[in-house]
């Protein structure tokens, strides 16, 4: 697994608990019916996860992530009438500890931007889920950002970021590289998409800056970005610093584009030569 960028700093989990379905997983809604069984791969601290919970009642949806502590946060978003068909376990998206074909739709958001094989954990969920079944994965896509007014601070820290991001294993143009990695995991009749997420009025300014000039100070992103020498504290000050600027301007506009894939799977097909769990 690569090192994930983030870390889980409140600024982090602060952003993550503001997405739901309808701003994050719009191009999968129809396939979150009644009854069906979903696993959420990268659940985080599990917003969508309930949420999806609560459409597809009574089927069962797990979510899964790789840090225990961000699912202590997960388990206190359920919500009441989702409580009785979600649980959250502990996991690995490179090797998901599921039987062939266990679930209708496997999901991942923002997920196959930080780890080291795309590929491989696409190809787990393709293997996890049920014929008739769809797998599907958004993730957004860092080069492809754009705002106004250009501050420089904010093109330096993209570059910071995506350097970071990649030192780190992880891609963070993942979005465009969606379809070519769904090709090469083997998956069949994939639809491909895009979709945005636009911040531009005053109150979407003032928490997408605020969330970034905290996260460029205080979370996993700093620590690391000063430890290996990418930047130093001052440099990190002056990219919070431009990131309330752009907040606090009349005209700021922020536009985070995402890939999305959808595969629906027709069969699995058994490797007697490659490892399964």
């Amino acid at each position: 697994m690569a090192t994930y960028t983030h870390g889980h700093h409140e600024s982090v989990l602060r952003s993550h608990r503001w997405r739901t379905v309808e701003n994050s997983a719009a191009y999968l809604r129809d396939a979150f019916v009644a009854g069906a069984e979903v696993l959420d791969v990268g659940c985080g601290p599990g917003t969508i996860t309930a949420e999806i919970a609560t459409l597809v009642a009574p089927g069962r949806v797990v979510g899964m992530d790789t840090s225990p502590d961000v699912l202590v946060t997960a388990r206190a978003q359920v919500v009441p009438e989702a409580a009785g068909n979600l649980d959250f376990v502990v996991g690995d998206a490179t090797a998901l500890d599921f039987a062939h074909g266990s679930f209708d739709v496997v999901h991942a958001h923002q997920v196959l931007q930080h780890v080291s094989d795309p590929v491989a954990v696409l190809r787990e969920m393709g293997r996890v889920c049920r014929p008739g079944g769809v797998v599907g994965a958004r993730d957004s896509d860092y080069a492809g950002m754009t705002w106004y007014p250009q501050l420089p601070g904010l093109s330096e820290w993209l570059e910071l970021y995506c350097t970071l991001a990649r030192q780190n294993g992880g891609e963070p143009d993942a979005g465009r590289r969606l379809l070519g990695w769904a090709n090469a995991a083997g998956l069949t009749d994939v639809t491909a998409t895009a979709s945005v997420w636009c911040f531009a009025d005053p109150e979407s300014r003032a928490w997408w800056g605020g969330l970034w000039t905290d996260r460029v100070v205080d979370s996993a992103f700093a620590t690391q970005a000063v430890s290996r020498g990418l930047a130093t504290t001052a440099d990190l000050e002056r990219l919070a610093a431009a990131w309330q600027t752009w907040a606090g301007h009349p005209d700021g506009w922020f536009v985070v584009p995402h890939g999305e894939i959808v595969a629906r799977v027709a069969r699995y097909e058994f490797d007697p030569t490659a490892s399964h769990h």
